[in-house]
């Protein structure tokens, strides 16, 4: 039995504008379905893949604000989104998440303004600190049992270390029944054992293995040859 929050996603492309520019995103044209079994899955590709924009539908078409926070966030900087969330369909499990939280690490600043009119003196004080000490703090805000999260690069602002921390909080919250959709190039986020891994690509959306990620790909060859690649970069530019 599927005991995640969101089980699976349709796709209605009929919603979609015929001229829409999703529907020109390699990855996604002819997707009908995607299901989530596992408590914690990625979305990995190159920059335009779509997989950003395949997160943020979801996000929006879960009830989330565009531009990320909480359910309770209901505000708007700059309307941008796509119009991908009409075409989608959410099948949702058995169990109701207790607390959700959508991040986008391009509209973090928007959305921490925003709490702080919200909340006042019982705001976080996000603009006060350093960028990857206030997703911490965030992090430590809003991660709860059984908990849905959906984050765009949350590893932005993260050094590797803090990356090791953010990703053993993931970890546990998992265990506690928290669902996890998440964006990412990071390798050391990728790495979470029992993961499914989404890869958007020319030809689709595939799942993958962890060793199979170009994220993974390209840091092992430049550790493992980093003089030699760096030679050759450098000679060719």
């Amino acid at each position: 039995m599927n005991h995640q929050f969101i089980n699976e996603i349709f796709f209605d492309w009929d919603k979609v504008d015929k001229l829409n520019y999703v529907r020109n995103i390699k990855a996604l044209k002819g997707v009908k379905r995607l299901t989530f079994t596992q408590p914690i899955t990625f979305f990995v590709g190159e920059n335009g893949s779509g997989k950003s924009t395949l997160l943020e539908a979801i996000a929006i078409a879960h009830g989330f604000n565009p531009e990320g926070g909480s359910k309770n966030y209901a505000f708007s900087t700059y309307d941008a989104h796509s119009d991908l969330y009409r075409a989608i369909r959410i099948s949702k499990g058995y169990r109701r998440e207790k607390w959700g939280y959508f991040f986008r690490a391009e509209s973090f600043y928007n959305v921490a303004t925003q709490e702080k009119e919200y909340e006042g003196a019982l705001s976080e004080g996000y603009h006060e600190i350093s960028h990857g000490e206030s997703f911490m703090a965030l992090v430590k805000k809003n991660l709860r049992a059984e908990g849905l999260y959906i984050l765009d690069e949350p590893e932005a602002s993260l050094s590797p270390q803090r990356q090791l921390s953010f990703l053993m909080q993931i970890h546990e919250s998992a265990k506690k029944g928290a669902q996890f959709l998440i964006a990412s190039h990071s390798p050391i986020l990728l790495g979470i054992p029992g993961a499914e891994i989404y890869s958007f690509d020319e030809n689709g959306i595939v799942s993958c293995a962890y060793e199979e990620t170009e994220s993974y790909r390209v840091t092992e060859l430049f550790i493992n040859n980093r003089e030699v690649l760096l030679n050759k970069l450098l000679e060719e530019a």
